[in-house]
């Protein structure tokens, strides 16, 4: 049996390792518009098939998995929900676009999975504004020591004929909001997990606000399940950006247990005509709570 198999239905793709289905990528989803509809990576899962991911939370309904989005692209809203006005705080505008699928140009299953895709970032108004190549590859399988890895990597490239500035809540005035790019949205019962970084140990609850807005080349947050004993570590890896900002991370442990690696945290980027953004980044799913002394020597070990 391969390490990892792909196989494709009418709306989502399946990942299995091990016997266990671990991911499902939905790359055409019937959601209300204000959610700003996107392909989205949710359930992953552990090895031992435990669930890692949160889907529509009550408090954040555009919340789905893991996905791939940006808050603010010159006034456009592609993150979904509410949009921050400098002065105003936050509004529902008509301003959420949407992220289309096109195709597919390779599914591999084997050693690694690959999913390389297209897509189009599309305004509320109907106007194509960016296209997309991203390619999530699935790698690292290790059933002695309960982990696989997966790397993401996308080009943004500018189609809209202008100038595109990319941004945040916080480049528009809202301090320590800075979430964009990849985003990570965990189970609810990770909720109060703790937080490593390399200057960091197991910070958890309000304490983890302290990682906020750093440039640490790599993250961790630990946490339990509901419903099955035991609990996991995500090891996150800043990666690289072709922007000229530092990647920072956008953390909390609570009320809402989140994490992502910022492009556009408190600066902004902006793509001329033709231009592009490339991001890329790593994240370790470990089937264990781990202690701050295992994480750093496994983020040593399995860095890109």
């Amino acid at each position: 049996m391969a390490d990892f198999e792909v196989s494709e239905g009418r709306s989502a793709l399946t990942v299995t390792a091990a016997g266990t289905e671990i991911a499902r990528y939905v790359f055409d989803d019937d959601t209300p518009a204000f959610e700003g509809p996107k392909p989205f990576l949710h359930p992953l899962r552990t090895l031992s098939g435990a669930p890692l991911t949160g889907y529509r939370p009550w408090d954040h309904r555009w919340h789905k998995g893991l996905q791939m989005t940006l808050t603010d692209v010159s006034g456009q809203n592609f993150w979904g929900g509410n949009t921050y006005v400098r002065g105003a705080g936050y509004l529902p505008l008509d301003n959420v676009g949407r992220i289309r699928h096109e195709r597919f140009n390779r599914l591999v299953g084997g050693p690694s999975a690959t999913i390389d895709e297209e897509l189009t970032w599309i305004t509320q108004a109907g106007e194509e504004w960016l296209s997309e190549r991203r390619t999530h590859r699935f790698h690292g399988l290790d059933a002695t020591h309960g982990l696989w890895s997966l790397d993401l990597r996308t080009t943004l490239t500018s189609i809209a004929g202008r100038e595109l500035v990319l941004g945040s809540p916080t480049t528009n005035g809202r301090e320590n909001a800075g979430y964009s790019g990849m985003f990570l949205r965990l189970a609810r019962s990770f909720a109060g997990g703790s937080v490593t970084t390399p200057d960091h140990a197991g910070l958890a609850g309000a304490d983890a606000d302290a990682v906020m807005g750093s440039d640490a080349p790599w993250l961790a947050f630990s946490g339990q399940h509901d419903e099955v004993d035991g609990g996991a570590t995500i090891l996150a890896y800043a990666g690289t950006s072709t922007g000229d900002p530092a990647i920072r991370w956008f953390v909390r442990s609570e009320p809402t247990p989140v994490l992502a690696p910022s492009p556009t945290f408190a600066e902004t980027v902006a793509l001329a005509p033709g231009s592009s953004l490339a991001l890329a980044h790593r994240f370790v799913v470990i089937d264990r709570v781990c202690a701050p002394d295992e994480i750093a020597e496994l983020a040593s070990e399995l860095a890109p």
